[in-house]
């Protein structure tokens, strides 16, 4: 008989965003004229900007003509639109990152699990707690833990809590980690990290000879020009991080996938008989090998990201998922919550009130709001009491959905 992988049977019973569409749509049917505002999932609702359909649909007509057909494009990404991407991004903020260590994909979400294709069974790996579920659930997957205790916490990984007594940035750990995960603006607390507070990351990392996997895919909501957009604006980073970047969040690429990853050359790990490998090399095999490219029609859709057209109607989009952040914050606040985030970034994390679990602030605000957010705990145990709210929405429903709210806790 053929076997699984028994990794999967590790799993916690179910991932967390599944978990919450099947209370909603439980709700729902119960409840058929429940009028639902989702303010759970970063999923964005403001149509792609029109430089980028624009280029797309140039590149449709492309495709129609023999002269201008295109087939299997590199599996690293076109040259055009990684030259873009390594002269905007990176080396207009002072980065020494070349096109060449730029890998283009279809996801942050894919590439930040995928990355644990080249790196060995053996490695201590450390998570923020509340984190990204992704980060824990493929290193699951991968079996590179132990089983979930009754906290949830899995065997074989370091957590490292972030919680409102330390502004929600992890504090470098005392013991010494081989693969380390860091998110900022953070998912899901909204935090930001600074210059110095990264700088100890890197410091942390080169003495420790460790690896840092930055995801970096909020980094367009940052409008503090005192932050880091980039983790390669740290000196000393190109020798201790791979960084994740998305189009999904700053130019609404959820449902047409473009997102990149850099690998820079100087970047290597020990093989098994403890010579150094570049970690390049052996990314640029994995793509090769399992990844086919992201369609030319959505790079060219990227690439117009980076036109001054493009570049305004970004912005644009930007700026108003962030008034949205600000609603929510300055409505929270008002109706009596305590609500950290949402500057700089997308997401509000708001303290339960009244002693509530996550999941029971989750089922009142469905309940009597008919608002659906996320629960905290569902990032891990440091989350537990703890609620996450989305900017990602229309006007009218953040405004809605925030007047709901209020309603449901003056009364």
């Amino acid at each position: 008989m053929a076997t699984i992988n028994d990794n999967y049977l590790k799993l916690k019973a179910g991932y967390l965003f599944p978990e919450i569409a099947r209370r909603v749509n439980a709700f729902a049917i119960a409840n058929p004229n429940a009028p639902i505002i989702k303010l759970g999932i970063g999923d964005v609702t403001e149509p792609l900007p029109q430089a980028c359909r624009t280029a797309m649909k140039t590149a449709v007509e492309e495709m129609g003509d023999r002269a201008t057909f295109k087939g299997y494009g590199p599996e690293q990404g076109y040259g055009w639109l990684r030259e873009k991407i390594a002269a905007q991004d990176f080396q207009k903020r002072g980065c020494e990152i070349d096109a060449s260590e730029i890998f283009v994909s279809d996801g942050a979400k894919c590439d930040t699990g995928n990355i644990l294709d080249i790196f060995g069974k053996d490695n201590t790996i450390a998570v923020t707690d509340p984190v990204y579920p992704v980060y824990v659930d493929t290193n699951v997957m991968a079996g590179n833990t132990g089983t979930a205790n009754d906290g949830g916490k899995y065997g074989g990984l370091v957590y490292m809590p972030i919680t409102a007594e330390n502004d929600f940035t992890a504090e470098i750990p005392t013991e010494k980690v081989d693969l380390i995960y860091l998110c900022f603006p953070n998912n899901p607390t909204g935090a930001t990290a600074s210059k110095s507070h990264l700088k100890a990351w890197v410091d942390y990392a080169k003495a420790n000879d460790s690896i840092i996997f930055f995801d970096a895919a909020y980094e367009a909501f940052i409008t503090d020009a005192d932050l880091p957009h980039s983790i390669y604006e740290i000196e000393g980073a190109r020798d201790c991080a791979i960084e994740f970047r998305s189009f999904s969040k700053n130019a609404g690429f959820t449902g047409t996938r473009c997102a990149y990853t850099v690998v820079p050359k100087t970047l290597t790990a020990a093989s098994a008989d403890g010579s150094d490998v570049e970690l390049w090399k052996l990314w640029n095999r994995r793509q090769s090998t399992k990844f086919n490219g992201v369609s030319y029609i959505v790079q060219r859709g990227a690439e117009a990201v980076y036109s001054d057209e493009g570049q305004a109607q970004i912005a644009q989009l930007v700026g108003f998922y962030l008034e949205n952040a600000k609603i929510i914050c300055d409505r929270l606040t008002a109706a009596g919550l305590s609500v950290y985030g949402g500057v700089n970034a997308p997401y509000v994390w708001v303290k339960t009130p009244n002693g509530l679990t996550s999941w029971d602030f989750f089922d009142k605000l469905l309940q009597a709001a008919n608002v659906v957010g996320t629960p905290g705990s569902g990032f891990g145990a440091a989350g537990e009491g703890y609620f996450r709210i989305s900017a990602f929405n229309s006007r009218d429903n953040v405004e809605e959905a925030m007047k709901r709210i209020g309603d449901t806790f003056k009364g």
